[in-house]
C-alpha cells in the first residue's frame, strides 16, 4: 500500500527547515533508521553534499539518519534497497531531468507502490502527480518528458498563492495560469498552500495542515476545500 506525505514546502515563515512538519514526520517514519535523500533539484545551486547536509540537520531532531543517493555507486540499487525516500525541493525541471538520466522513474514508482514510505517537498511533491506541468519553476533544463511518478491522479501546484487585493501588479495570477493550462489539458490541479500537505494511504488522499486547498478542474469553477478533505474522489 502506498504511503506518502506530500508537502507544499520544506520551510514556513518563522520556522526552521522542516520544523513545522517534524511531529508528522516522526510518526510517518516511525521505525525507519535511515532515509534515502534525493537532492537532484539542488535549490539555489547547492551541491548534492550541501543539500544532503541541510536535510540531515532537519531530520537529526527526530533521530533519523539521512544518506544522499549520490553517495551510492549505483542509484537504482540505492532506491531498491531504501527503507524510505525523501525527495527535496528546488527546480522541478532539473529534478525530473536527473531522475530520467539516472533511470529512476520506474524504480521509485515500483518501491513506493510496494509500501516504501515517500516524503516530498515542493519539487519533490510536484513529481508525485501525473505530470510536472503545474510547477512554478523556470525551465532551466529540458527533461525527456513532463511525465512524472503518477502516485496521484491529479497534478499539484505547490506554494499556491492567492491574488493580493492590495497589489497593483497587473500580471497573471496563479489561478489565471492554471486556468490557462486547462484550456488544453484535462488533468485536475490542486493548489497546495504553504504549510499544507497531503497524507496518502493507498488510494486515500487527505489534506492536512490548517489551510484550505484550491481545486481546479477543466470547465468547472475552482473550489476551496478545507483541511481533512478526502481527495479519494480524484483517484
Amino acid at each position: 500500500m502506498k504511503k506518502l506525505l506530500i508537502a507544499s514546502t520544506s520551510t514556513v515563515h518563522g520556522k526552521g527547515y522542516l520544523e513545522y512538519i517534524l511531529p508528522q514526520l516522526s510518526e510517518f517514519f516511525k521505525g525507519v533508521p535511515e532515509i534515502l535523500f534525493i537532492p537532484y533539484a539542488r535549490p539555489s545551486g547547492l551541491t548534492h553534499d550541501e543539500y544532503t547536509s541541510r536535510a540531515q540537520q532537519g531530520f537529526e531532531k527526530i533521530n533519523i539518519k539521512i544518506r544522499g543517493i549520490h553517495e551510492y555507486k549505483n542509484a537504482i540499487d540505492a532506491v531498491n534497497n531504501a527503507k524510505a525516500i525523501f525527495v527535496g525541493g528546488g527546480n522541478t525541471f532539473l529534478l525530473v531531468q536527473q531522475l530520467y538520466q539516472h533511470k529512476l522513474i520506474s524504480t521509485i514508482k515500483n518501491v513506493v507502490e510496494n509500501g516504501i514510505p515517500y516524503f516530498g517537498t515542493s519539487a519533490g511533491s510536484v513529481i508525485t502527480g501525473i505530470t510536472m506541468q503545474n510547477t512554478n519553476d523556470m525551465p532551466i533544463i529540458y527533461p525527456p518528458s513532463f511525465d512524472t511518478l503518477g502516485f496521484l491522479n491529479f497534478n499539484l501546484n505547490c506554494h499556491y498563492l492567492d491574488p493580493d487585493s492590495n497589489s497593483t501588479h497587473m500580471g497573471e495570477t496563479r489561478e489565471t495560469r492554471i486556468n490557462e493550462y486547462h484550456t488544453i489539458n484535462k488533468t485536475p490541479v490542486l493548489g497546495l498552500r504553504e504549510g499544507s500537505w497531503l497524507k496518502v494511504e493507498g488510494k486515500k488522499v487527505t489534506l492536512k495542515g490548517t489551510l484550505n486547498a484550491r481545486l481546479f478542474q477543466q470547465n468547472k469553477p475552482a473550489i476551496e476545500l478545507p483541511t481533512e478533505t478526502d481527495f479519494s474522489f480524484l483517484m
